[in-house]
C-alpha cells in the first residue's frame, strides 16, 4: 500500500470522527421541534448556529482536504474503505466529548466492523486504475446512486428512532461515496485541463453530491444515536467507493482464493452489525448531550420514582 496514502486517509479518518461526533453533540443537546419540514428547517436553523456544529464542520473541511490528497495520490478503493478507521475514532473522541463509555459489548461490535472490513481490504487489494472515467459510465453510475438515494431516503419516512438513523447515514454514504468519485475525477482532470475544470460538469456534480451528502448526514443525526448512524455511514461509503472504483475507474480486486478471507471479513461485518443493533449504547444512552437523558439522568430518575414510591400509602 502506499504509505502517504494510507495516512492521509486515517488523518482524513481521524478529521472526519471528530467532526461526526460534535455535530451529534449539537444536535443532542438542540430539543426537537416536532416532525414536518418547517418544524425541521427551525430545528436545523438553532443547530447550525450552535459552537459544536461549527467546530464540527471545520473539522468536516479539513478532512475534505486530506481526502482529496488521498485520492490525488491513491485509488478510491483504498482511500474511501481506510476511512473505516473513523469508526473507532468515533468512539474515542465520543467518549471524551459525551463523557460516556460505551459499553464492552458496542466495542466489540465497532472492532468487529472494522476488522472485517480490514480483512476485506486486505484481502481485496485494490489497485491503481485510471484517473478519469468515461461520460458513459458517469451516466450509470449517477442514475443508479441517484435511485438507490431516493429509496432510501422514501424507506426512512415512516420509520423513527434508531431505524431512520441508519437508513438516512446509508443514503448519506451514498452520497459521500459519490462525491470521493467526483473528487477523484476532479483531481484526475485538472493536472490537464487547469482552469478550465471550472468550465466542466464534475465540479458542479460534485458540490451537488457533496451537499445532498451533508443534508442527510444532519437528518440522520437528528433522527438517532451516533452507534446507529455511523457504522452505516463508514461502511457504506467504503463498499460503496470500491463498488465505484471498479465501474467508473477499473480498479480491480483480488478474487479466486482471496474470496475466503474477504466473505470471512463480511462475515466480521455482519456480525459487528448484529451486536451493534443489541448493544445498550444503541439505546440513546451513549451520545446524549447535556440536554439528553444519559444513563446518569436516567438512574436519577428510577430513584426518584423509587422515593415517591416509599413515600405513598
Amino acid at each position: 500500500m502506499n504509505a502517504p496514502t494510507v495516512v492521509l486517509a486515517l488523518l482524513a479518518a481521524l478529521a472526519n470522527a471528530a467532526a461526526s461526533v460534535l455535530q451529534r453533540r449539537a444536535a443532542a443537546d438542540e430539543a426537537d421541534s416536532g416532525a414536518g419540514m418547517r418544524h425541521a428547517a427551525h430545528w436545523m436553523a438553532h443547530v447550525l448556529r450552535r459552537p459544536f456544529w461549527l467546530a464540527g464542520s471545520a473539522l468536516l473541511a479539513v478532512s475534505t482536504v486530506l481526502q482529496a490528497a488521498a485520492l490525488t495520490v491513491g485509488s478510491l478503493s483504498l482511500v474511501q474503505p481506510l476511512l473505516a478507521a473513523e469508526l473507532l475514532f468515533t468512539l474515542a473522541v465520543g467518549s471524551l466529548v459525551f463523557h460516556h463509555a460505551p459499553d464492552r459489548r458496542t466495542w466489540l461490535a465497532f472492532v468487529a466492523l472494522a476488522l472485517g472490513l480490514g480483512l476485506f481490504l486486505g484481502a481485496a487489494a485494490p489497485t491503481e486504475g485510471r484517473s478519469a472515467a468515461t461520460p458513459g459510465r458517469w451516466l450509470l453510475v449517477g442514475a443508479a446512486t441517484l435511485l438507490a438515494v431516493v429509496l432510501l431516503v422514501l424507506a426512512s419516512r415512516p420509520t423513527r428512532g434508531s431505524c431512520r438513523a441508519a437508513l438516512l447515514a446509508l443514503a448519506s454514504a451514498i452520497s459521500f461515496a459519490t462525491t470521493a468519485a467526483l473528487m477523484k475525477e476532479v483531481t484526475g482532470r485538472i493536472g490537464d485541463v487547469g482552469a478550465g475544470i471550472f468550465a466542466s460538469w464534475p465540479l458542479y456534480a460534485l458540490a451537488v453530491a457533496g451537499l445532498t451528502a451533508f443534508v442527510l448526514l444532519q437528518g440522520a443525526f437528528r433522527a438517532g444515536s451516533l452507534t446507529a448512524s455511523q457504522p452505516a455511514l463508514t461502511l457504506g461509503d467504503a463498499l460503496t467507493s470500491v463498488a465505484l472504483g471498479w465501474v467508473l475507474f477499473d480498479e480491480h480486486i483480488g478474487l479466486g482464493l482471496r474470496l475466503v478471507p474477504e466473505i470471512l471479513g463480511i462475515a466480521l461485518i455482519g456480525a459487528g452489525t448484529v451486536g451493534l443493533a443489541h448493544a445498550a449504547s444503541q439505546h440513546e444512552t451513549w451520545d446524549k448531550g447535556s440536554g439528553g437523558t444519559g444513563t446518569g439522568g436516567a438512574t436519577a430518575s428510577r430513584s426518584a420514582a423509587r422515593a415517591r414510591s416509599r413515600r405513598e400509602p
